[in-house]
């Protein structure tokens, strides 16, 4: 698609705004940006905060910016009344709004990405209604405080977007780091502590910039000391083990530019537009790439932290955990394991046909499409199961793949949340092991916070409940929102924390970003 280049005057550039931005009929709001026959202060505070869309991670381009400025500027400089007063009025009235609708829900459905993803919620937020009410006030930047995401992760993104932006083309990351030793056992290479190493002045260089060595810290003669510690601090940081040790995966992580950091922090912050967080009185939120599963609270406005704990989510090569936003509506204690047909033809069964003994020892049993259950294990049912006459679930008990305990929140893709006899899976650093459902390292306090409220339900019960080998179900007194989400940057314990990008969604968010039509209120220069 091409666009005329404008440059003979301020009236052809706004001719050409208004056309892209399909500006409407004039609104109370649109003339509130003149001030007699010139454009006011509103409409150069309008420009400022336009222009400052970059700070959000947005793309001030898309509200026109390289035209409304220029075309403010002709306006105020022109002798006589502006016959495109009005024309210009508009234009930037549809520029703002848009502008605070991005920020409020993001420049992205996810419902576009994600089946089970509910549209971004308004609260009540109307765009028009905002900015009239701040331009009474006086005060147009209130109106782009009640847009954006109305928790305090955002703002901490925000400041270290800056920041990281600030580091773009920093000497330190113009060369990349020299190959590390070769290992003192193995063909392997990493930096082990007392190992002298060339690259360790570049090395110091970006811990001190990054804040996790402290500055002016001497440089040693060899990978010791101080510099260890500041790798480990960088390795927590960014879900690796903290080990000191610099092997590949940490080098990985070295490498990566501030311009890389930045864009992720920048996806993080379109994804925060889409979270509902103050949308119910609880909420649980799942981080896939970081494994962590959080328990929100709302109290007089504000967001709690009442829970957090470890998860075991879908492999990432072939059983990813999906993106959902549904409610949780029950709990099964002492659930059966109905194994889904993908698990049980492609490993169930097979296994069974070579170890027949592996039927008795985990508890399974076969049912039919009625519901009547069969015990014996015969090579005709498991035929059966094959061709999807017969079904495979594994009965209640200490070998149960969902341990005892079950979260239903239900959903197209049968997803849920469970707890596992393999706890030892919990101490790994990367924890993507599960086929597709999610296994919860706490089962009883996230259990008591759902129940919160429900007579009878405290924490010794629910334990009861779990440990009774009798399968049984109870709705929940008030359903909990689930979201499980995919943040690769966040704020936490003070410092960034980033996380690889396990399921590639950063890279498929960006590419819908960057597909995406182009707006009216987008003029395109060529």
């Amino acid at each position: 698609m091409v666009f005329l280049r404008v440059t003979r005057s301020g009236w052809k550039q706004l001719l050409c705004i208004i056309t892209l931005c399909s500006a409407g009929a004039v609104s109370a709001a649109d003339l509130s940006w003149f001030d007699g026959d010139r454009p006011g202060q509103p409409a150069l505070e309008a420009l400022t905060l336009l222009r400052d869309a970059g700070s959000h991670g947005l793309d001030p381009q898309d509200y026109g910016v390289d035209a409304l400025a220029p075309a403010i500027d002709a306006a105020m400089r022109r002798p006589g009344a502006d016959p495109g007063r009005e024309l210009l009025s508009q234009a930037i009235t549809t520029a703002m709004e848009r502008y605070l609708n991005d920020l409020h829900l993001g420049r992205i459905d996810p419902r576009q990405m994600y089946q089970d993803y509910r549209a971004p919620q308004r609260n009540g937020f109307d765009a028009g209604a905002e900015l009239q009410r701040a331009l009474a006030s006086g005060r147009l930047e209130d109106a782009v405080r009640r847009a954006e995401p109305q928790v305090s992760q955002y703002q901490r993104l925000r400041e270290a977007l800056a920041q990281y932006r600030g580091w773009a083309g920093h000497p330190a990351w113009q060369q990349p780091l020299p190959a590390l030793p070769q290992a003192r056992q193995g063909r392997s290479r990493k930096l082990e502590p007392g190992q002298p190493w060339t690259g360790l002045e570049r090395l110091a260089q970006r811990l001190a910039l990054l804040g996790d060595l402290p500055p002016a810290v001497p440089v040693p003669a060899s990978y010791d000391g101080g510099l260890v510690q500041a790798v480990q601090a960088f390795q927590r940081r960014h879900g690796l083990t903290a080990d000191g040790v610099i092997g590949r995966a940490t080098l990985t992580q070295l490498e990566v530019t501030p311009e890389a950091r930045a864009r992720q922090i920048r996806l993080t912050l379109e994804r925060l537009r889409w979270t509902p967080v103050l949308q119910a009185r609880r909420m649980v939120v799942i981080n896939v790439p970081e494994f962590v599963l959080r328990a929100y609270e709302v109290q007089d406005g504000r967001i709690r932290l009442r829970q957090s704990m470890k998860v075991i989510v879908g492999k990432a090569l072939d059983t990813r955990t999906p993106l959902i936003d549904v409610d949780m509506r029950y709990i099964e204690f002492s659930p059966y394991w109905n194994l889904p047909s993908s698990i049980a033809r492609a490993e169930t069964v097979p296994r069974l046909r070579r170890d027949p003994g592996y039927f008795d020892r985990e508890g399974f049993e076969f049912v039919t499409p009625g519901g009547q259950v069969e015990t014996g294990l015969s090579t005709a049912r498991l035929d059966a199961v094959m061709a999807g006459a017969l079904r495979i679930r594994q009965r209640p008990g200490p070998r149960n793949a969902l341990g005892d305990i079950k979260f239903v929140f239900p959903n197209s893709e049968n997803i849920f949340l469970h707890h596992t006899p393999s706890v030892s899976l919990f101490e790994r650093e990367r924890r993507d092991f599960s086929h597709g459902c999610i296994r919860v390292e706490r089962p009883v306090d996230l259990a008591s916070f759902v129940m919160e409220g429900m007579p009878g339900w405290n924490q010794s019960a629910i334990a009861e409940a779990m440990g009774m080998g009798t399968s049984s179900t109870v709705r929940l007194a008030e359903p909990v929102p689930v979201l499980i989400a995919y943040a690769t940057a966040l704020f936490k314990e003070g410092r960034m924390h980033f996380f690889e990008d396990i399921y590639g969604h950063d890279r498929l968010l960006e590419a819908a970003l960057w597909l995406r039509p182009v707006a009216p209120s987008r003029p395109v220069w060529n």
